[in-house]
Parts: C-alpha cells; sequence; structure tokens
C-alpha cells in the first residue's frame, strides 16, 4: 500500500516537535514521515496500523514508530459522534535522527539509542512500567524550554533502551515503497474496512470502493500488505475482540458475533492463531496484569 508523505512542522526556535492532540482526526490517515514518531495516548481507543502489524490500541499505550513507517491510528467511531461522550488526548513527540547533529548517535555513548531507532524502523509497542515513565517525559515536554527539551527526550529514548518488554510490531519481511500516488484508495479501503467489518465484506464491495475490478483488488492488495484481504478483515475482526475482552462487558459467544465472526469455532480458531492464546486466556491474561 502507497502512504501519504507528511511534512511535520515545527516551531522555528525548536529542533523537533512535541503537541499535544485533543482532535481524533490529526494525521488520522495512512501516512509516514521521515521524523521518528514517539506517541503517548493518553485518552482514545481505536485501531492501531503500523506497517503491516494491525491492532487495537487504548489509553495509557506507548508507541514508537521508526523514520519513514507508515502508520495510521483510526479512533473508534464515538469520537466522531457530536457531543461524543469520549474524547481524544493524545502526545506526540517527532524528531529526525540526526536533529542533534550527524556524529552525535556514532558516539560510543550513543549506542544504545542508535540501536533502539533501528529496532523502531519495525515499530515498537512500549510496555511495563516502562510505559507510564515514557508517558511522564511525554507530558513534562510540552511545557520544557531551551535544552531541557533535548535532555528530556535523551532521558524517554534512554528508558525505553534499556526496556526488556518492548514488542516489535510490523514483520521483519514489510517492504513499502515512497510513491504517493494511490494514497486516497488505501484510505477509502481502510475506513470502509474498519466501519463495516462486523459483518461479511464481498470482493466486488471493497474493489468497487478502490475503483478497480475484483481481480485486480486481489493482487492489488496482497502485493502491497503480504497478506490477503480476508486477513486484512479477519485481523481487524480479532483486535476489535481483544478490546471487548479486556472491557469485559460481553460473554465470549455474545462478542464473537459483536465482532464479525458467523461462527465461534472460526472466532476461536482465528484468535488463537493471531494471539496464540485463547479467548478466556487472553481476558485472564490481561486481567492479571491489572492486578500486579
Amino acid at each position: 500500500m502507497r502512504p501519504q508523505l507528511l511534512k511535520v512542522s515545527k516551531e522555528p526556535q525548536h529542533s523537533f516537535s512535541v503537541r499535544r492532540d485533543l482532535a481524533p482526526y490529526v494525521n488520522n490517515r495512512w501516512h509516514y514521515h521521515v521524523e521518528v514518531e514517539l506517541i503517548h495516548f493518553k485518552k482514545g481507543e481505536g485501531t492501531q496500523f503500523i506497517g503491516d502489524s494491525i491492532r487495537s490500541f487504548k489509553a495509557g499505550d506507548v508507541v514508537l514508530v521508526g523514520s519513514n513507517l507508515p502508520h495510521y491510528w483510526r479512533f473508534d467511531d464515538i469520537y466522531f459522534e457530536e457531543n461524543a461522550p469520549v474524547e481524544a488526548d493524545v502526545r506526540v513527540a517527532h524528531f529526525c535522527e540526526n536533529f542533534w547533529g550527524s556524529q552525535f548517535l556514532e558516539l560510543p555513548e550513543n549506542y544504545h539509542i542508535k540501536s533502539l531507532l533501528d529496532r523502531a524502523k519495525r515499530g515498537l509497542q512500549v510496555t511495563g512500567s516502562t510505559r507510564q515513565k515514557v508517558a511522564g517525559l511525554l507530558g513534562s515536554l510540552l511545557s520544557s524550554n531551551n535544552n531541557q527539551r533535548i535532555i528530556l527526550l535523551i532521558e524517554a529514548l534512554n528508558i525505553i533502551a534499556d526496556c526488556k518488554q518492548l514488542e516489535p510490531l510490523s514483520s521483519i519481511g514489510f517492504k513499502y515503497d515512497m510513491v504517493e500516488d494511490e494514497k486516497d484508495r488505501i484510505n477509502a479501503i481502510y475506513e470502509y474496512s474498519l466501519k463495516n467489518f462486523k459483518r461479511p465484506i464481498q470482493l466486488e464491495e471493497i474493489a468497487g470502493i478502490a475503483n478497480i475490478s475484483p481481480n485486480s483488488f486481489c493482487r492489488y492488495f496482497k502485493s502491497r500488505t503480504r497478506k490477503t484481504y480476508s486477513q486484512f478483515l479477519i485481523e481487524i475482526r480479532v483486535g476489535h475482540a481483544c478490546k471487548l475482552l479486556i472491557e469485559n462487558n460481553l460473554s465470549i459467544k455474545q462478542l464473537c458475533y459483536e465482532s464479525g465472526f458467523n461462527n465461534f469455532t472460526s472466532f476461536h480458531k482465528y484468535f488463537k492463531l493471531i494471539t496464540s492464546k485463547s479467548p478466556l486466556s487472553y481476558q485472564k491474561e490481561f486481567m492479571g496484569k491489572l492486578t500486579v
């Protein structure tokens, strides 16, 4: 898939960008940029796409996205309703790998940061206690000035580099090109799929959204994502099921159908295939982490 190149703006007196987003539609599309992105979702939830990884995101999540890695955070529909009962609150820093000078990362003392940024080219989910520490530093960055900004950013990267619980997101084999055409097509596919995944989506239907023939759509989608459209939909549905399991408001059989699966057997099969856990084990493991 061909993402849109995004030009990240920064103030003239600053060498990198830090901002707080309260609108769910900011950069709400498949895009990439040369800057590394460190993001914390203080409030909000939805579906996260990083390279060929698809999963849910939720309040508290912290992610490090490497330079030129396509990504997209799509907030749930409720955030776009008039007078929505929920709100988004996102803190994000963007910085070029060489903003501190071309030799900074070559210093032996900075090898761990250089290695971290190389690993971030697949996207890294920050977990455990590190997540809270980095979230706090991003909050401090919003109100910091002068060289304190750089010190705080380095501190955040140091903490992440030392974390033993970093989770790579995109697969090693994920490839993408930088051609900027077709950006509207992929955005249309994503938007339509996220709005309609709870029901069967026919090949002719989604091909029509992409404005290409069904046969061409299959080749187009797999050549750019390394997966079929059916696999893509299954991953979205399992991601939604994970979110419902965490919320713990429905029985497992109820959330099976609420996630777009038409029978419990296929739901259980695909859930375990993607998460390596049964739905009940996934829920118990998450609940156990909350009590630690």
